[in-house]
């Protein structure tokens, strides 16, 4: 495997990581009117999270600084094309950081009524809009022999990319409140199963939309079989789910959404940023990669820090995997 390709799947891998782990931090933060039926609930919701959600969102941070430094061109055609979809994004994810931290700093109501809006549009915005950017990706986008960007933002809200912004709001709404079934116990618990089987019939439906139309917008032979798995794997976590088996459904939640992300990076490989209008001006792994001295000392630094990464997080979620409680909540409110 040469040094761009190898530098593709690893790009590919850090946004698996980050839609999988921010993913369900995202459907914790959209599931707070539907479970949270009074401040209680709504703060064992949030601290089902609380550990670990800045932790989850430092991946897209590491997996931008790959673009930036792997692939200079898909990261500037990227980052200019889809500059009002990104931007936003990044105002909904401060505004949800900020939400977390200064939602207790006051006892009114109406003070955290505020910030739990913030945290549900701030976990919304980005599942929806991450999977329009990414349904753009793979359907390709109008570019110059420069590769500059030259469509306007209607060419972006074009119905395939629609309908992957749909797809990745109901799964990452899924997989979070799969997720908070998880991690509490008592009424909460059978309250979020309940949800989750709800919420994963739709869920299943749309996805299902959404994989046979990836098939006929741009699809490889290896894109095909993870949509499969992937099919299979979001309905084996609904029957889980339903059977009370929630540990199962969110291994099969993440197992879903690994699958969808692979299933678009190797539909479009060799390229990263196919071009509607012209295939010769699309960018691929080879004419948007850094040099190889670059990708090399990146290659080292990786090899060192990558498993790092990887076993701090793995520590992290040992060390909280504790079920939260509204008994927990009250107590420490005393």
């Amino acid at each position: 495997m040469d040094l761009p390709v190898l530098w593709f799947a690893i790009v590919g891998v850090f946004f698996v990581g980050y839609f999988v782990l921010d993913g369900f931090d995202f459907g914790v933060g959209m599931s707070l009117p539907f479970l949270g039926k009074d401040d209680t609930d709504r703060r064992v919701l949030i601290n089902t999270i609380g550990p670990v959600w800045d932790l989850n969102e430092t991946w897209v941070i590491v997996a931008g600084a790959c673009l930036f430094a792997a692939f200079p061109e898909w990261y500037a055609t990227m980052f200019s094309g889809f500059y009002l979809a990104l931007l936003l994004i990044l105002a909904a994810l401060i505004a949800r950081g900020v939400s977390f931290e200064y939602r207790h700093q006051n006892k009114h109501l109406e003070w955290k009524r505020r910030f739990d809006l913030m945290i549900v549009v701030g976990s919304a915005v980005p599942a929806f809009l991450w999977g329009v950017a990414f349904g753009n990706v793979v359907r390709g986008i109008p570019m110059d022999a420069d590769h500059n960007y030259t469509g306007t933002l209607f060419d972006l809200l074009n119905p395939f990319a629609l309908l992957t912004g749909a797809a990745t709001l109901l799964v990452f709404f899924t997989h979070g409140v799969v997720f908070v079934a998880l991690k509490t116990d008592g009424e909460m618990r059978q309250r979020a199963m309940r949800l989750a089987t709800r919420a994963g019939i739709v869920t299943v439906v749309v996805g299902a939309a959404f994989l046979v139309s990836m098939a006929f917008v741009r699809a490889t032979p290896a894109s095909l079989v993870l949509s499969v798995v992937a099919a299979l794997a979001l309905v084996l976590a609904v029957l889980c789910n339903a059977w009370g088996r929630e540990g199962r459904a969110f291994t099969l939640m993440a197992l879903t959404i690994a699958a969808v992300v692979l299933a678009m990076f190797t539909a479009i490989f060799p390229d990263v940023m196919p071009a509607s209008n012209e295939p010769a001006n699309s960018l691929n792994v080879y004419n948007a990669s850094s040099g190889s001295y670059t990708l090399t000392v990146m290659s080292w630094v990786a090899l060192i820090f990558v498993p790092l990464v990887f076993a701090y997080q793995a520590w992290t979620y040992w060390v909280f995997r504790k079920r939260v409680s509204r008994a927990q909540i009250t107590a420490a409110a005393h």
